[in-house]
């Protein structure tokens, strides 16, 4: 390779012409010098040691194929970041970075950047990176809007179709790289274990072993034990040593659901997980190291929660290393055919039977339906008309009531004026009766989570699910 180099914002020319331009930002010599070794063989390379060298370059019309940038620690380089993607919006930028700052990751994957590499790297993870992100902006644009189905385990897979979905699926990619704790934010049913097990997948820690807790599921006494493990005689039962969920999890991620849900009394244990690591099981005093990434998840309002004195700040703030909020499924009603024809497959090899299709009477009907429950409660459908195969009963049940129907329920007596009061009452507890069994349903009858759904009292709850004897029967 003929080459000639100044750090100061010179060429390094490739004799291919084909080759990929790459301009690459690195104040430090000597790793602008091992890039350089490293990718200058394969890449058409730009090297720049100093910004001023770098933004004239990017002044200039021809637009580079991929900018890699280097932040300085010590110093804010969002304003170099800013004016670049102002500048040139449509290329791709991977960031190198050696610091972990939550405040400087969350902002450079606001900014849109494609992929950040951590320091120390090899070449072939800056190589790597470069490859994944080398594509056309007419590629670029024609592909992310397509829907994508990826596999997760042998029962999940994460699917999308929808640009609001593209996205969340990018910002929980780049993530899960940084390697910092996350919290997924999400009404009940929207999927936030899938988000958690896709950034699981995506990160580093892949191969080694995810782990589900629902803090809202375990008894709170139960929880500490659960999470942290316990010591041979730590209390009665404690026959024998009990690892728990961080230790058994150490190398890879601990998903912590419903997190609002968590004691006081733990909060100030997981934090101090968090800050160094460091927990002690029930009965012991002596610290134990863990290495585990803590991706958190809640429906609840979290600003309400800490207002109220029932969730830690400072917990949130650490939890808070990076939040993705997954979107209602009535705000992205385009991905309903995709989830349900996904849905269909899953549940058809769950119950060895053939998939049915979805006629255009019942697709609609499954677009107008509010979906109270989510994507839970789409799965519970999807799988009603699976095993029922017979679509009229769940296009009645989805379909909205109109005037003439609801006239035509009404008792005989109310023609003559009389009984309204109690015709009144009757009409409105049924209706509460049925959005209550709804939200149930999509929750898959967890009644801690219907009740933070219909914003009641879970006492409330209890009594309204005994008021109209409703049971998991009724969604048959």
């Amino acid at each position: 390779m003929s080459a000639s180099l100044s750090y100061s914002g010179s060429v390094v020319k490739s004799n291919t012409k084909m080759r990929a331009q790459v301009l690459i930002y690195e104040p430090d010599l000597a790793i602008l010098e091992y890039l350089r070794l490293t990718l200058g063989d394969r890449y058409s390379l730009n090297l720049y040691s100093e910004e001023q060298s770098l933004l004239d370059r990017l002044d200039q019309e021809k637009t580079p194929d991929l900018l890699l940038l280097a932040l300085q620690p010590g110093k804010d380089s969002m304003p170099l970041l800013t004016h670049i993607r102002c500048a040139k919006p449509q290329l791709p930028v991977i960031v190198i970075s050696c610091s972990a700052e939550m405040r400087d990751l969350e902002m450079t994957i606001r900014l849109g950047v494609r992929a950040i590499v951590m320091k120390p790297f090899v070449g072939s993870d800056i190589e790597e990176a470069i490859e994944e992100h080398l594509v056309s902006p007419d590629k670029q644009a024609a592909v992310p809007d397509s829907p994508r189905e990826i596999p997760l385990n042998e029962s999940h897979s994460f699917v999308r179709s929808s640009k609001r979905m593209r996205d969340l699926e990018s910002q929980a990619a780049l993530v899960a790289r940084a390697d910092i704790p996350l919290l997924i934010l999400g009404e009940s049913g929207t999927g936030k274990e899938i988000l958690a097990l896709y950034t699981h997948k995506m990160s580093a820690r892949s191969q080694n072993t995810f782990l589900k807790v629902n803090c809202a599921a375990v008894p709170a006494d139960l929880l500490e034990s659960e999470l942290f493990g316990y010591e041979q005689g730590a209390f009665t039962g404690a026959v024998k040593t009990k690892p728990g969920k961080f230790e058994i999890c150490t190398g890879g991620t601990i998903f912590l659901d419903e997190i609002g849900e968590m004691p006081a009394i733990l909060q100030a244990k997981l934090l101090q997980v968090l800050q160094d690591g460091t927990f002690s099981r029930l009965g012991s005093r002596s610290p134990m190291k863990v290495d585990v990434r803590v991706i958190a998840a809640t429906n609840i309002n979290m600003k309400e929660a800490m207002a109220n004195k029932t969730f830690r700040e400072d917990l949130y703030y650490r939890l808070n290393g990076f939040t993705l909020n997954i979107p209602a499924l009535r705000d992205r009603k385009e991905e309903i055919p995709v989830l349900a024809d996904y849905f269909m497959r899953k549940g058809a090899r769950r119950y060895g039977r053939e998939s049915l299709p979805f006629s255009q009477r019942l697709l609609d009907t499954l677009m107008a339906h509010n979906w109270p429950g989510n994507l839970r409660e789409l799965e519970n459908v999807v799988n009603r008309y699976l095993v029922l195969a017979e679509e009229r009963s769940i296009i009645e049940e989805l379909a909205p009531q109109t005037a003439s129907q609801v006239s035509a329920n009404v008792p005989a007596e109310a023609a003559n004026g009389t009984g309204l009061k109690a015709l009144v009452k009757n009409l409105k507890g049924g209706a509460e009766a049925a959005a209550i069994a709804q939200v149930l349903e999509g929750t898959g009858w967890n009644r801690k989570a219907a009740a933070n759904d219909l914003q009641i009292s879970y006492k409330a709850l209890l009594y309204k699910i005994k008021q109209y004897d409703l049971s998991p029967q009724d969604r048959a």
